[in-house]
């Protein structure tokens, strides 16, 4: 009898055991299926706004939210191109530029060709007393054939318009050719915040372009400040443009070129001895833009779509590391 119970004891805590055992294997095989998502991958991933440009056309969404955006911009095209964010007043929009705006810079640069500038500038006295209203709210810099570029901006909700005037061979802007795109920022926010940057940029038109840090190879944000604007003599404020230089690019060629009222300036082809990465476009006094670029180590320029850059400080180069 006592031989019986001892048998029927050990009988339970075997199986007590086997239980045991299968639970904490089970436990096991479970955590081993378990993913362990790493903290930066639970963070919020940020709203980019992508822009993709093959010809004459800016591909993208027609409304995006409010607030700091990240604008990737894919240039897939054989040109140079560039985005420009343009407030237009209220009631105006790209078929305002079309029929009023164009016409007038197509026909004043076609007189500034033909060798006759002084009746060229005449005929922007024939722009619309609105188009003084027009407020630049910054854009990506310019960008070479198939390269991407990323420009951070910070946009009220309200209607834009985009636009690139860069010209084609013949001297027409990419913008009577179409190159332009009503753009509506909702009351979304988009959730993002403003970024931190590797390098710090400002840029007047009393002290020029600063940079302020070094600048390491990889992939780099820069910040823009805009300490103060004005309107040049070819009706644009200053704005930067990131640049890779070479050991023979013509420099004085650059400058001259990055002035759309000279026959031969912001036209196709671009400088074939410099590659354009982007940057950030116009903005009014006090604004603040971001871009990026991937760097290699090199010689770099930044430098603004003005006349004659370097007499007003708007062309520095640096070294990256």
């Amino acid at each position: 009898m006592k031989t019986l119970k001892k048998r029927i004891l050990l009988s339970i805590v075997i199986g007590c055991f086997i239980v045991l055992f299968n639970a904490c294997k089970s436990d096991k095989k479970e955590n081993q299926n378990t993913t362990i998502i790493p903290t930066e991958q639970k963070a919020k991933k940020k709203n980019v706004i992508t822009i993709i440009t093959e010809s004459m056309d800016f591909q993208m969404a027609d409304t995006i939210p409010s607030g700091w955006n990240t604008f990737k911009y894919l240039n897939k095209s054989p040109q140079t191109h560039f985005f420009l964010v343009d407030k237009y007043p209220e009631g105006k929009n790209s078929e305002d530029a079309k029929k009023f705006v164009a016409p007038v810079f197509d026909e004043a640069m076609k007189l500034i060709n033909e060798g006759n500038p002084k009746k060229g500038f005449e005929e922007f006295k024939k722009l619309p007393e609105w188009f003084s209203e027009v407020t630049f709210l910054g854009g990506s810099g310019l960008l070479s054939p198939e390269k991407t570029g990323e420009t951070i901006l910070y946009l009220k909700p309200g209607n834009y318009m985009l636009e690139c005037y860069v010209k084609m061979s013949n001297g027409v802007f990419h913008s009577s050719m179409g190159m332009v795109k009503d753009l509506v920022v909702s009351n979304k926010d988009s959730g993002n915040s403003e970024p931190e940057a590797d390098a710090n940029i400002t840029i007047s038109s009393t002290e020029g372009i600063i940079l302020k840090d070094s600048v390491f190879a990889g992939k780099r944000t820069f910040s823009v400040l805009f300490k103060d604007q004005t309107v040049y003599e070819s009706f644009v404020g200053h704005d930067i443009n990131l640049v890779k230089l070479q050991n023979k690019t013509d420099l004085k060629n650059l400058e001259k070129w990055m002035n759309w009222a000279e026959p031969k300036g912001l036209i196709e082809p671009a400088p074939s001895d410099v590659i354009f990465l982007g940057g950030v476009n116009d903005m009014p006094a006090g604004n603040k833009g971001y871009f990026t670029a991937i760097l290699d180590k090199g010689i770099y320029g930044l430098i603004s779509e003005v006349p004659k850059p370097s007499d007003k400080k708007l062309f520095i180069t640096f070294e990256v590391y």
